[in-house]
């Protein structure tokens, strides 16, 4: 059987104090689900709370992933999106974690995601973040204790990209965060391509990396079934 990809997305779309719109950023889905999709993988959408999700960057839209995402079958499954308290996560074989800044006002704590993020890594499955997606690692506990970051090599959105982005708009600092739960934290330069596979744990830094976090989670699933 093919593998099963569940990508989990962020329900938010505004955040800060200006009420920033926000949600999903469109190439930081579209280009991991068009990887999964080449692949021949069963893909599924869940949010946390199972109202339909938003998008960011739809004026990125003529990118051919973009829009293929868009008007194929990605947005519609993304927009009839699962509540991820019903979703059967034992059946998949991957999670993967899109950005954008929403899930920088509902994931930091969400405690259902946590213990889904939790499962996910303790059963030897993939999980997978980009952007501001690694928000989702940020509290997971594994059973020893442990935060699942501590000691792991981690990329997401870096402190210099939100310093000329969203600063007055984000809550906290995410790479700061994670280092804070002991992440080995790989920066590259602001907005280049930057994926990194440690294990299991796959994640980039920011819109640019990925189509490479989509490359690296099927090259783990594709040895797994090998």
């Amino acid at each position: 059987m093919n593998p099963k990809v569940l990508i989990i997305v962020s329900n938010a779309n505004t955040i800060g104090p200006n009420n920033r719109r926000t949600g999903t950023f469109l190439s930081e889905v579209a280009h991991p689900y068009a990887e999964f999709e080449k692949a021949g993988y069963q893909i599924d959408f869940a949010s946390l709370t199972g109202e339909s999700p938003f998008l960011d960057a739809l004026n990125l839209a003529d990118d051919p992933d973009n829009l293929k995402f868009l008007i194929g079958k990605g947005w519609e499954k993304m927009h009839n999106a699962a509540k991820l308290s019903n979703v059967d996560v034992s059946s998949y074989d991957a999670v993967f974690v899109p950005g954008g800044l929403a899930p920088m006002v509902d994931m930091p704590e969400t405690v259902e995601l946590k213990k889904v993020i939790a499962e996910f890594y303790e059963t030897n499955r993939v999980v997978g973040a980009v952007c501001h997606g690694p928000v989702s690692l940020l509290n997971v506990k594994l059973s020893d204790g442990t935060y699942l970051v501590n000691s792991k090599n981690i990329a997401s959105f870096t402190t210099e990209e939100e310093d000329n982005y969203a600063r007055p708009d984000v809550p906290f600092d995410l790479q700061t965060a994670l280092t804070e739960q002991g992440a080995i934290f790989h920066a590259a330069k602001p907005w280049s391509a930057n994926s990194i596979a440690d294990g299991n744990l796959v994640t980039g830094q920011n819109p640019a990396s990925a189509k490479g976090v989509g490359e690296k989670i099927v090259a783990l699933l594709e040895a797994k079934k090998a």
